[in-house]
């Protein structure tokens, strides 16, 4: 691995397991701390860092903006575990299973407010520009969520809605993590938003890249059920894509397992894996993940920065792109 990545990756693990250190009440923090320690790709705070070391800032002054995206990221996935029913988060039992509902919605809310605490600690004069991405992005975020929760009753979402729906809910956080290290950086504002347009882009083609993996990973590599969005009627990438390309005896058959109420789970996902396998949804779904990785890599290349200042990202961007987990 990049010896610069490993050496950001340190300093973000041991910065993440200072945050809210034997804090009491132990019953509102434990959960919060949980969520933490589990760990997960620590992908959004590296980014922060590493836009910040692009421009040739010490990506130290970066590090209270990394953490406070890297902990509303966890606020954001433990409410959405929630909303989801889901029982695993990264192979580990999710914070409403192992503790309880009321436990899940307050320690969430005291992320939230602690993700905060970190943004303000930014340098002054820079805060109401990082206040202002990191509120926009936070905000995306629960649209994101809304338009996921809503596609669930929808048979008529359309791949446009879709794209749109992760561009709020997965691209913009990791968009939004790039331009504070920007702006930390003292970046152009053309720069950081180049450089917030490249992460949208690699946010889209990661977020298609998890649906994918959902289907068609290892569940050993993983870390959740494969199969879950197919057992919660996600409307994914590639069930939107099957619905629409489907014949009419297909499309009855995926209506038919969607509106189920009682059915055998590994029955339905195997049923509807074989739909998209019929129509050849894998491959469609990896030529347009290529296709936005490769646009993201068209953009970071016209940031204003030496080549050679870009290849810690170029890394991290090729990495997630093939990654099996």
């Amino acid at each position: 691995m990049n010896d610069k990545i490993i050496l950001f990756e340190k300093k973000i693990r041991e910065a993440i397991g200072a945050v809210l250190h034997q804090e009491e009440p132990d019953t509102l923090f434990a959960p919060v701390r949980y969520i933490l320690s589990i760990g997960g790709k620590r992908v959004r705070p590296l980014l922060t860092l590493l836009a910040a070391d692009m421009f040739g800032a010490d990506p130290e002054i970066a590090l209270e903006p990394a953490l406070a995206v890297e902990i509303f990221h966890n606020f954001s996935l433990l409410h959405d575990d929630l909303m989801d029913h889901a029982d695993l988060r990264r192979g580990m039992p999710t914070v409403h299973c192992k503790w309880n509902v009321n436990s899940a919605i307050l320690s969430g809310d005291a992320m939230m407010i602690e993700s905060y605490r970190h943004v303000t600690k930014v340098p002054s004069h820079l805060l109401p520009q990082v206040l202002d991405v990191f509120s926009n992005m936070a905000m995306d975020i629960c649209k994101g969520q809304q338009y996921d929760m809503d596609f669930e009753s929808r048979l008529d979402v359309t791949e446009a809605d879709y794209l749109e729906m992760i561009r709020l809910k997965t691209a913009v956080l990791l968009g939004s993590a790039l331009k504070i290290g920007a702006i930390v950086a003292k970046a152009s504002p053309h720069d950081a938003e180049l450089l917030y347009d490249y992460g949208i882009h690699i946010g889209l083609a990661f977020q298609l890249k998890d649906d994918l993996l959902d289907v068609y990973g290892d569940p050993l590599t993983f870390g959740k059920k494969i199969g879950g969005d197919i057992l919660a009627n996600k409307k994914t990438f590639l069930l939107i894509k099957a619905l629409s390309k489907a014949d009419e005896v297909q499309r009855a058959a995926l209506e038919r397992w969607i509106t189920a109420a009682d059915y055998d789970p590994e029955e339905k996902i195997n049923f509807v894996k074989n739909i998209y396998d019929q129509l050849n949804l894998k491959i469609i779904a990896e030529n347009l993940i290529e296709k936005y990785y490769l646009a993201s890599l068209d953009l970071l290349s016209s940031v204003g920065v030496a080549d050679n200042r870009k290849k810690d990202l170029c890394w991290l961007s090729e990495n997630l792109m093939y990654r099996e987990k």
